[in-house]
């Protein structure tokens, strides 16, 4: 009689709080003692509050109060510095699986460690939620062995062989594959929600499991199960599974109130297969991986790469053309412009306008006054694409050499290449006179 039990979530009023007041006056009918345990008290109003803080500053002697909670961030600060702070600790898996085992050895229900490893894992610490869940299963295959597939059954969740399944089907980028197994999923019941969220924790654990450390504690796992997630870490990047994450962790929040769930979570595994889609870094690093396993694969087949090809060609024996003379090469002068379009467009401008042309021992002359232009001009691929550009027009080759000169040189030539183009012009306009 001496111990009250109180749900603060459904009597959190002031009224309540009063009650507890007045209940305070009166002394333990036996023993030493009277206790208060109020669970759940960060629910309590405001108003609430305050009404028990007079009692927790001056309390009787012989009263304790015992404020429960799980969210001890909402309590107020006047309240916390009156009283003594307890955090109770996570019990371990090992703990928790002893003892479901033993009460499963007492209630003459047949199981396996591995089926009770995993009810105390979706327990997370807590021997409530892990004989709740136990309670469940026993219910639903009452008088029949509790396997650790029956045990996935009933909470609607999947065996590890399937993340890692769904993972290598990501990351050969196959669509088809993780749809199917999706569709297989919600054929047999499962929960996609809870699929996602178990993922998102199994990559977690590889992830950790890449440090090359024993953190089997950590992962509350056996050493059995981390030998298995040391394997399966090394197949995939620290960035592969960075990027996975995100995404998974993202789609968690957008489907916890969505109407259609199981779109989303579709959309979020082809965006996964398909990094181009995504332009964060980490979506390129992995776009960088898969062209480096398609080069590598492409090399092992032993099919020629486009640069092995293009080197090939270029190594080919060039068409042996005929030595232009002077009197080919003014014909190149006659008609310039024609024979300049075959040339890179911003090459191009540069030569037709800004430089000077003359012809001197079979050899075409391009003169330049300025610095920059004379850079790009005089380098050999340019000279290369003029003379190619040349051998197209004439069919002949023609050597081409190119100066510097400044303005008032007298190694410039006397003929300037637009005065050249003006008297092409009049020759053309006086054979049109001439046939008419």
């Amino acid at each position: 009689m001496n111990v009250i039990e109180i749900d603060a979530a459904s009597n959190n009023g002031v009224d309540n709080v009063r009650e507890i007041r007045e209940e305070v006056a009166y002394a333990p009918t036996e023993g030493k003692y009277k206790v208060y345990i109020i669970d759940e008290v960060h629910m309590l109003s405001t108003g609430a509050f305050n009404a028990l803080l007079k009692t927790l500053e001056e309390p009787p002697s012989y009263v304790v109060f015992i404020l429960a909670t799980t969210e001890a961030h909402k309590i107020p600060i006047t309240i916390m510095s009156r009283c003594q702070r307890y955090d109770f600790k996570r019990i371990s898996i090992e703990t928790i699986s002893d003892r479901l085992m033993d009460l499963c050895e007492r209630e003459n229900i047949t199981t396996d460690r591995k089926a009770m490893d995993y009810v105390a894992k979706m327990a997370d610490g807590s021997m409530r939620d892990a004989l709740s869940l136990l309670e469940r299963c026993a219910a639903f295959y009452y008088g029949e062995e509790l396997s650790y597939d029956r045990i996935l059954e009933v909470l609607g969740t999947v065996d590890v062989e399937v993340f890692a399944k769904m993972l290598r089907f990501i990351r050969k980028g196959s669509v088809t594959d993780c749809i199917r197994l999706l569709d297989e999923m919600v054929i047999e019941g499962r929960e996609l929600s809870r699929f996602v969220v178990d993922l998102t924790w199994y990559m977690r654990n590889l992830l950790l499991a890449r440090t090359g450390d024993d953190i089997s504690q950590v992962l509350g796992v056996t050493s059995e199960q981390m030998q298995i997630l040391i394997h399966e870490a090394q197949v995939f990047t620290q960035e592969e599974l960075l990027r996975y994450i995100q995404v998974l962790s993202e789609l968690t929040n957008r489907t916890r109130f969505a109407t259609q769930r199981r779109v989303l979570i579709e959309m979020a595994f082809i965006e996964l297969c398909h990094p181009q889609m995504d332009v964060d870094n980490s979506a390129v690093l992995d776009r960088i991986r898969r062209l480096e396993e398609e080069l590598a694969k492409v090399k092992k087949n032993g099919i020629v790469a486009a640069a092995e090809v293009r080197e090939t060609v270029e190594e080919e024996e060039p068409e042996v053309l005929a030595k232009a003379v002077s009197e080919d090469i003014q014909t190149v002068l006659d008609d310039w412009k024609t024979v300049v379009n075959g040339v890179q467009n911003k090459l191009a401008q540069v030569i037709l306008h800004s430089c000077l042309l003359d012809v001197v021992d079979d050899k075409l002359l391009i003169f330049l006054d300025d610095h920059t232009d004379y850079g790009v001009v005089s380098k050999e691929d340019t000279i290369y694409e003029i003379r190619k550009s040349i051998a197209k027009y004439t069919n002949k080759d023609v050597e081409v050499e190119v100066k510097y000169a400044e303005r008032n040189s007298s190694d410039r030539p006397k003929m300037d290449i637009r005065e050249a183009q003006k008297k092409v012009q009049s020759r053309v306009a006086m054979k049109i006179t001439f046939e008419d």
